[in-house]
């Protein structure tokens, strides 16, 4: 009698052990690429239309002060998915690979950490920044579907710069965009049962360059009413070289000067937002797809880009920069528990999405990741938050985001400080203002003091790094033409 009820008891055991794993939350990480605070919900150009992104941060906490690590694809996505700043690891810049960093290849990746805890992991698109990132780090990963093609057989626009340089209306329909062929791919994911809780990943590749999207999202924004950005006159004035230097320095973009004489900043805009909202429509469908599915009520939903994208603020287009146009980073975040239609103006960060959602599912923490949980703000969005939000670009170049304030600290000793709550453009630095200095004293206490060697070499921002160091040493820009080799004279062996 006591072996047939020990066999009930395993039994009843057995079975709660696997109604409790059947329920865990499922999670669906939505990564945009490039993507600004130009969004309905964030106000960040006022005719912005993201229907979509808006009713997802309707549904949970929007962070209107979330920073990304890194302003360069790929070290932020390393950032992110390791919770390790780029100043620990060493991945800067846009290589090398994970494998490289004796720190970050002995760290667990977000989705193999999901992947070991009994979750069917899965996705598609770009999540980290290359296909062997994708395929050593993201199991079942479904592929890049096209990545930034289809390219037209000639340039759209009038740059003559490299081909990823490129803005128009392009293709024909939105069925020949690789983030439509995603979302239905997401969508079909969702569709399924499974006998695991679910880790689904979908990055979409726009607004990044080349910017097009069919003619109909063009139409949404019209040029004779379209608005640009705002600006200021001679807003460089209070910059210091250095800052000026890496922010241009062999950069790929086009400049400022050129843009005004080609008049493309209209074009250019229009161009941005009409990929903005193309991609918003996609997300939209995915988010369907979840409305319709058996995870509606038990999904964890994060919406977040690796960082943000100038269109003439600072007198410049693209990212690469540790102003607010771009650090700063649409992030949303939503499911069950979570405050709905919170607003949380703390300084939050993207290495901060890892632990949170450990909490969130219930698994335990690790001590090697970097970031903070979110939890408590996604309870109570005015909740107290001792955290700054810190981004690099190179060692020695960071910004330290406070809740009210932005300090910048170059490699040459060189500063800035904007009191965002009466600048919210950062026109103004203040660094010399007597009146700050205490709070600057907090700020500056912020920046690392160890820093890891660059590894890699020969990317953009290595070259414009190097470029900037050199000049601040009085010496010329480097040339990174290769060199001929010279024959020598004399006999062939």
């Amino acid at each position: 009698m006591i072996r047939v009820k020990g066999k009930i008891f395993m039994a009843f055991l057995m079975g709660a052990l696997c109604a409790t794993a059947a329920e865990k939350p499922n999670v669906l990480l939505i990564a945009i690429d490039d993507l600004n605070d130009w969004i309905g919900c964030m106000g960040g150009h006022p005719q912005a239309q993201t229907p979509n992104m808006d009713r997802l941060a309707a549904r949970g906490v929007l962070f209107n002060n979330a920073h990304c690590q890194s302003p360069v694809c790929n070290p932020s996505r390393v950032s992110m998915m390791s919770s390790l700043y780029p100043s620990t690891s060493g991945i800067y810049f846009l290589n090398p690979d994970i494998s490289e960093s004796p720190v970050a290849k002995d760290s667990t990746m977000m989705p193999l950490r999901f992947q070991d805890e009994g979750y069917y992991v899965t996705g598609a698109g770009k999540i980290f920044h290359s296909g062997k990132q994708h395929q050593d780090y993201l199991p079942n990963w479904a592929g890049a579907f096209g990545g930034f093609g289809p390219y037209p057989e000639k340039k759209i626009s009038p740059f003559p710069g490299m081909k990823l340089w490129d803005w128009g209306v392009f293709p024909e329909r939105d069925d020949l965009m690789p983030d439509y062929k995603i979302s239905a791919w997401g969508a079909e994911q969702l569709a399924k049962e499974y006998d695991q809780p679910l880790f689904l990943a979908a990055g979409y590749w726009t607004p990044h360059v080349p910017q097009y999207a069919p003619q109909k999202w063009f139409d949404m924004y019209p040029l004779e009413t379209l608005q640009l950005p705002k600006v200021a006159e001679n807003d460089l004035k209070d910059i210091s070289e250095y800052g000026v230097n890496i922010t241009r320095l062999k950069h790929v973009a086009p400049t400022m000067e050129w843009v005004e004489e080609n008049d493309q900043w209209k074009p250019l805009v229009q161009s941005y937002l009409a990929c903005v909202s193309f991609v918003d429509h996609q997300i939209g469908k995915l988010l369907d797809a979840l409305e319709t599915s058996p995870y509606k009520d038990n999904t964890y939903i994060i919406l977040y880009t690796d960082h943000g994208f100038h269109q003439g603020e600072k007198e410049r287009f693209a990212k690469r920069s540790l102003w607010e146009d771009g650090t700063r980073t649409p992030m949303i975040i939503a499911g069950p528990g979570i405050v709905e239609g919170g607003v949380c103006s703390k300084p939050a960060q993207l290495l901060d999405i890892y632990p949170t959602l450990l909490e969130l599912t219930g698994l335990n923490a690790d001590p090697k990741l970097e970031g903070n949980s979110l939890v408590p703000l996604l309870k109570n969005p005015q909740a107290d938050w001792p955290h700054t939000a810190r981004t690099s670009f190179g060692p020695g170049n960071y910004s330290i985001v406070s809740e009210g304030y932005r300090y910048i600290h170059y490699n040459d000793g060189s500063e800035e400080f904007y009191d965002r709550t009466k600048d919210a453009h950062e026109w103004n630095n203040v660094i010399a203002n007597p009146e700050y200095a205490a709070v600057i004293r907090k700020h500056r206490a912020q920046v690392p003091q160890e820093r890891h060697e660059v590894l890699g070499q020969n990317s953009t921002g290595h070259k414009s790094f190097a470029a900037s160091e050199a000049v601040s040493r009085g010496e010329p820009v480097p040339d990174d033409k290769p060199k001929k080799n010279k024959k020598k004279k004399g006999k062939s062996k």
